[in-house]
């Protein structure tokens, strides 16, 4: 693989009062493609700056293949930045822009010009050589600014929120694209952004941050599936989170049955879990909408690990490929229930406004989150 491995070893920053990042410890692999997730303001994009060298921490140490960097200005470390803003010359033509790194280090007129080439060929704008940026689309621009970091050969290569200003569906094929160019590349992307959905979607790892800390690094499979706090619960995706105290844990096979008492639902509910809980601790507990089946009809079996409860329909909203279901439950709690629609319907989804139905999940499909105390 080509790039740096990225060590972060723990870095703090404040300004003044406000503490942007909290004893932050991430490593980073050579070739990854590594995100940094999370709500504005939660320190992501001042990590970003403090390995590109625009910023210093306060404490704490950052190594590239096992080297301190900190002492290296920017121009040494062999990382560019792809910003949300573009940071083009709206003067200059695509191919002047992205000549621009290699005529400031001057570079042979031919080789050049055989770079631009190359690069532009890579990001699909061999038909916009020699337009200026006023001339081209957002997300043209952002593949010329693309273009223009790539050309300098980093071996990290940070994008700072890139598609945040495109609309939604080029924001998605872009996102496609760059997914597409990091295998080609083979370097150290690292990604920043707010949206789940494009963490999900093209990272090898993710880190979650919130208020200046790492609240979980995994996988985009174990940050959905297996969320570390509520705060990740919440953040990724769509969920139902319920606070809940543990009644009993019996073996089950390889893992443990564990029945919770869940106030909000009024109800015990199973899961399984990896973990022997104590009798009386507390946990937060969680289940995704997609999880769940909602039927007109009370399900004819019903196993000793199915969760079952009844309710009206409050709100159904139909999305196409998808229905999302706000369920009022017996005990006035609402529960999300997402249903796909993998099949054409004649008449639309069966279940609509105020019908009386019932939500049932399996054990294995609920999540304890995290233990809240003992």
């Amino acid at each position: 693989m080509k790039g740096y491995d990225v060590q972060i070893e723990n870095v703090s920053r404040a300004y003044g009062s406000f503490k942007a990042l909290d004893d932050v410890s991430i490593d980073i692999k050579k070739g990854e493609f590594f995100s940094l997730l999370g709500p504005s303001g939660c320190g992501k994009t001042t990590l970003l700056r403090i390995i590109a060298g625009f910023d210093s921490p306060d404490t704490g140490i950052l190594l590239f293949d096992g080297k301190e960097i900190l002492s290296q200005p920017p121009e040494k470390r062999h990382v560019n930045t792809v910003f949300q803003s573009y940071a083009l010359f709206p003067h200059l033509t695509v191919y002047e822009n992205v000549a621009f790194p290699l005529r400031l280090k001057k570079i042979d007129k031919n080789l050049i010009d055989s770079k631009v080439r190359e690069y532009l060929h890579l990001v699909q704008l061999d038909s916009h050589i020699h337009k200026k940026p006023g001339k081209l689309s957002g997300g043209q621009k952002q593949r010329v600014a693309i273009a223009r970091a790539l050309i300098n050969e980093p071996s990290v290569l940070l994008l700072d929120e890139p598609l945040s200003a495109l609309d939604a569906k080029l924001r998605q094929n872009l996102l496609v694209e760059l997914d597409h160019l990091h295998d080609q590349i083979g370097i150290t992307f690292i990604y920043v952004t707010h949206d789940q959905s494009e963490a999900l979607s093209v990272s090898d790892r993710i880190a979650v941050m919130n208020q200046g800390k790492v609240l979980q690094v995994g996988t985009p499979y174990e940050i959905y599936e297996s969320p570390a706090t509520d705060f990740v619960a919440r953040f990724i995706g769509e969920t139902n989170l319920f606070e809940a105290t543990v009644v009993n844990c019996d073996p089950y096979e390889d893992y443990f049955m564990t029945t919770l008492d869940i106030p909000a639902l009024n109800s015990l509910v199973k899961v399984t879990d990896y973990d022997n809980l104590e009798k009386g601790q507390r946990v937060s507990f969680t289940v995704r909408p997609e999880k769940l089946k909602i039927t007109g009809e009370r399900p004819n079996k019903v196993g000793k690990d199915i969760n079952l409860f009844h309710g009206i329909v409050e709100e159904p909203i139909y999305s196409g490929f998808q229905s999302k279901y706000y369920v009022l439950l017996e005990n006035s709690t609402v529960i999300k229930v997402i249903q796909q629609h993998a099949n054409y319907m004649d008449e639309g989804p069966e279940i609509d406004w105020k019908d009386s139905v019932f939500v049932s999940w399996s054990a294995e499909d609920g999540y304890i989150v995290e233990v809240v105390d003992s």
